[in-house]
């Protein structure tokens, strides 16, 4: 095959996956700016605002992303993160000694079947167990929408890192397309420059035979 022919074919093989690795380029930068643009509108929509600096307590200054962002509305990823595990989830651990819903919901069960078995008893703690119950159940309530709200705010965060890393495939698919482009114009150049003789991996032609004597 001749030199010249094997370059062309190389340099046209190489554009085409420059090209290739361009659309898929643009198609991961699409994608980032949707997840991007859809987060911010999403947790617009929920106007949290982070507390100023001034009021934040001595534990919530603890958390760096706290003071980072106080004052400032919630609008991206990382910030949701943040308020989800810093600030609600530090306040969810001060109601109830840190119990979950779930768990709550095996203390309010048992504090029922206890005021139940005490109306029953005509029990003089029944007053006491009532309001056990009444603390229980607004604890439980407290925790389900503190719960509900920061695991909605780690799902926004979570397809937030779905358009960050869109971003940087994006931006690999760029520079690789960006390379190929330069080794195929560099083929071409090579291909112009090449005579049209010009073999490649041509047997070498054979010696002459030495002259006996």
């Amino acid at each position: 095959m001749k030199r010249r022919t094997l370059d062309i074919l190389f340099s046209l093989g190489g554009l085409s996956l420059a090209i290739l690795l361009l659309i898929v380029g643009l198609v991961m930068t699409s994608n980032k700016d949707f997840a991007s643009n859809y987060v911010a509108d999403q947790l617009s929509e929920q106007h949290i605002t982070f507390k100023a600096a001034s009021a934040l307590t001595a534990e919530e200054k603890k958390a760096d992303c706290l003071v980072k962002y106080a004052g400032k509305s919630l609008t991206t990823g990382k910030q949701a993160e943040c308020y989800a595990n810093e600030f609600i989830g530090l306040h969810l651990k001060s109601i109830a000694g840190g119990k979950t819903y779930a768990q709550l919901g095996e203390v309010q069960s048992d504090l029922r079947a206890k005021v139940a078995t005490a109306q029953k008893a005509n029990d003089a703690n029944l007053a006491d167990l009532q309001k056990q119950l009444t603390e229980v159940t607004a604890q439980r309530e407290t925790v389900f929408h503190g719960e509900t709200l920061k695991g909605l705010l780690l799902t926004s965060y979570g397809f937030s890192e779905f358009g960050v890393k869109a971003g940087q495939a994006a931006l690999a698919a760029f520079l690789a397309a960006v390379l190929l482009a330069l080794l195929s114009i560099a083929g071409f150049v090579h291909a112009a420059m090449t005579p049209r003789s010009a073999a490649f991996a041509a047997p070498e032609a054979p010696t002459a035979a030495v002259e006996q004597e």
